[in-house]
């Protein structure tokens, strides 16, 4: 039986792609939204789902932080598409033809030097596979779709312009989460650490927490901040660090962060992409 990976949007979309690219033996199962993705992993309709959680130009995504802790999976691998946005119209239209773009609202502001200089309106669509699809039904070459070229093979779309994105470096990262955790180390690169943490109540408690990954040399890539249950005062932290639980610095890092925190909880250990270290 045919394992599957869930991502949110219609087929075509970058998850889509990011599915096909990083578990191309995996059926991709569309979701509308990232909760729904989630719930399939869950439910055991899906066995992983792939979910983005940044992009290079755009930021975080939003509401992504707040979904995961709550989700009950785990992380277990992260992949990084890059973005090359590109101008779908139907069968034997002509750029000269198009009036209005439809894509999803994080996806026009990256395009909007190559609307603005051909005068094309941006129309905001709530997935940018979805719009492929509905200028696919339209057949009108004055409407076009800024999607993947996925997305045009599977609606029988012509690309009208490739890679008209405004930043030559727009990428995506994607999480993968799945029922079960997976803390074994796989390959031969770095390995992976997320958790999220709450600090305790104490003066200078976030500056001494983070104090034991300097002092150990673990390197964090990433710690964000975002409030939790509708509260000013409830902070919630959530961190990436470089290197596996069974570290000997990781252990005593993790051992002094919990001295300062009253929560600290393990989201996954995976394997870093070979794409996170590409500075080009």
């Amino acid at each position: 039986m045919t394992k599957k990976i869930a991502f949110q949007g219609e087929l075509g979309a970058y998850g889509h792609q990011a599915c096909d690219e990083t578990y191309p033996d995996f059926a991709p199962l569309p979701c509308p939204t990232f909760d729904a993705s989630i719930q399939a992993v869950r439910d055991g309709d899906a066995d992983l789902g792939m979910i983005a959680v940044e992009n290079s130009i755009y930021g975080r995504v939003a509401d992504v932080h707040q979904l995961l802790p709550e989700s009950g999976l785990h992380i277990v691998d992260e992949a990084f598409v890059r973005v090359h946005v590109n101008l779908l119209g139907p069968k034997g239209a002509d750029v000269g033809d198009v009036t209005e773009a439809h894509g999803h609202q994080v996806i026009l502001p990256q395009v909007a030097g190559f609307l603005r200089e051909r005068g094309i309106k941006p129309v905001v669509s709530s997935d940018n596979a979805r719009a492929a699809r509905e200028v696919a039904d339209a057949a009108d070459p004055a409407r076009a779709a800024l999607a993947s070229e996925m997305a045009a093979g599977i609606y029988g779309l012509d690309v009208l312009a490739r890679h008209i994105e405004d930043h030559d470096r727009n990428t995506t990262r994607f999480l993968v989460m799945a029922r079960e955790p997976n803390h074994a180390r796989r390959g031969d690169g770095t390995m992976m650490t997320s958790f999220i943490f709450r600090v305790r109540n104490i003066p200078a408690a976030l500056y001494k927490a983070m104090g034991g990954f300097a002092t150990n040399g673990v390197n964090m890539t990433k710690l964000e901040s975002y409030m939790v249950g509708g509260s000013f005062t409830a902070t919630q932290f959530y961190a990436e660090i470089e290197g596996h639980p069974d570290d000997r610095p990781v252990q005593l890092a993790l051992e002094e962060l919990d001295y300062f925190t009253d929560m600290v909880r393990l989201m996954g250990v995976y394997p870093a992409a070979s794409r996170r270290f590409e500075t080009v």
